[in-house]
């Protein structure tokens, strides 16, 4: 790897794109500690560690701790993520935008302007409601319309120019750029976590309680990176032969090719969503004040992954269980508005193929309904043990870090298709490819 590693930066173009990548990565982790002008950053700071829920930690994560430092980048490119997904839900329901999907590359050029709009608009509502919301509890030194203003264009615009340096970095760079400024920020808080494990299972322990504990730590973590891998790389493959047609002189088709239907079709989307409603009423609920006791207060604590699997609380572990069905209703959900067998089937009928031993047309989509609601269970199953198994560590053992089987999913995900696009690059001028060593 390390040699290929090597041969890539000897090529000029490929080199070009590694180094802008890499000084982006730099500007990104600058302005995650740029804070915003009139900020409290020590009450914001103080508040954040007295919130029970985890919901604020996931928002963290995800933005590298520029949430928890109120700096220009504390939006980050969430408002970026969640346009994204209500751009694609919207193409299924409104015909307009599924016509513009269907244009090819002028029809994703105005989608992707569109979505660039819908961003800023949600980065002005966030911007919004966190400069009033915390402000009127004494996040701004000074709670006037100059201070508010400031805060909104100061977020806001950091939102806006991370979308912008994403985009760069999938133009002039390597890899996909929204998830190349999504994995950095994630990666930079990992050595914060393995500083807190350590200090936590290993200082000031016995030498062998200490190896013991780190060889479980690595074991845990080498497993979750593992599971992930072959979730990431797993698909189906439903065989199709295209019937020979005789034009002139010349037999055309009669090849034999195949539909690849990734295990993991909807990728992190379920767990996000999951995730997402989950920690709503959480969120709320901390904004308006909390609910320390009463039924509310024992369903906020469920709903909170913190309190899952705890030995003196097991009873909160119900809501592991409302996680687990709901990631398995949006991983069909997202597979069902994402994938048409269907529109597959009359498309495989109208070039003159046919999966062997299935009729074209109808019986050849329900079959290819049936082989995908296996392999969707399979692959929501597989997503929920890769997620499960930090929260159970944490709830255990008490584990607290901001990284999950979430953050891993994508780390991985990231980093092989990064890979693959410096491979074909490099397999262009006749040198061997990561994924062959």
């Amino acid at each position: 790897m390390f040699k290929t590693f090597r041969n890539a930066l000897k090529v000029k173009e490929i080199r070009q794109r590694l180094i802008f990548t890499f000084l982006m990565m730099i500007v990104i982790r600058l302005g995650c500690q740029l804070p915003v002008p009139g900020v409290d950053r020590e009450y914001f700071s103080n508040w954040f560690s007295q919130q029970t829920g985890d919901s604020f930690n996931f928002i963290d994560a995800f933005t590298g701790g520029s949430f928890l430092n109120m700096s220009v980048f504390a939006l980050n490119i969430t408002p970026y993520i969640t346009s994204s997904i209500i751009m694609q839900l919207l193409t299924i329901a409104i015909p307009k935008l599924e016509e513009m999907q269907k244009e090819g590359e002028d029809g994703r050029k105005k989608i992707a302007s569109i979505t660039r709009y819908v961003t800023v608009g949600l980065a002005l509502i966030e911007s919004t409601a966190m400069a009033i919301g915390f402000g009127n509890q004494g996040l701004l030194e000074k709670f006037n319309f100059l201070s508010v203003l400031t805060v909104i264009c100061a977020l806001t615009a950091g939102s806006a120019f991370l979308m912008w340096i994403g985009e760069q970095i999938t133009e002039s760079g390597v890899g996909n750029g929204i998830s190349i400024v999504l994995i950095i920020n994630i990666i930079s808080r990992i050595p914060q976590d393995f500083t807190s494990l350590y200090g936590q299972f290993m200082k000031d322990k016995s030498f062998a309680k200490a190896f013991i504990a780190g060889l479980v730590i690595a074991a845990i973590v080498l497993l979750t990176v593992v599971l992930t891998i072959i979730l990431n790389g797993g698909e189906r493959r439903i065989p199709v032969q295209y019937a020979k047609k005789v034009q002139g002189r010349k037999v055309l088709g009669g090849q034999s090719s195949h539909i690849p239907l990734k295990v993991n079709t909807g990728g992190v989307i379920p767990i996000i969503f999951a995730s997402s409603l989950m920690q709503l009423p959480v969120v709320i609920t901390q904004f308006a004040g909390g609910a320390k006791a009463g039924f509310w207060g024992h369903v906020t604590r469920a709903l909170s992954s913190r309190n899952w699997f705890n030995k003196e609380n097991w009873v909160y572990s119900v809501g592991a269980l409302v996680y687990i069905i709901l990631v398995i209703f949006f991983a069909y959900f997202y597979t069902s508005i994402t994938f048409n067998p269907m529109e597959i089937a009359d498309n495989m009928k109208k070039q003159g193929g046919f999966v062997p031993g299935i009729r074209p047309g109808k019986p050849t989509s329900e079959y290819l309904t049936k082989i995908l609601n296996y392999i969707v269970f399979i692959g929501a199953i597989g997503l929920i043990i890769v997620a499960i198994i930090p929260i159970f560590c944490n709830g255990m053992f008490g584990a607290d870090v901001s990284f999950g089987g979430t953050s891993l999913i994508i780390i991985v995900g990231v980093i092989l298709e990064t890979m693959k696009q410096v491979e074909s690059m490099m397999l262009v001028r006749n040198y061997k490819g990561f994924l062959d060593n």
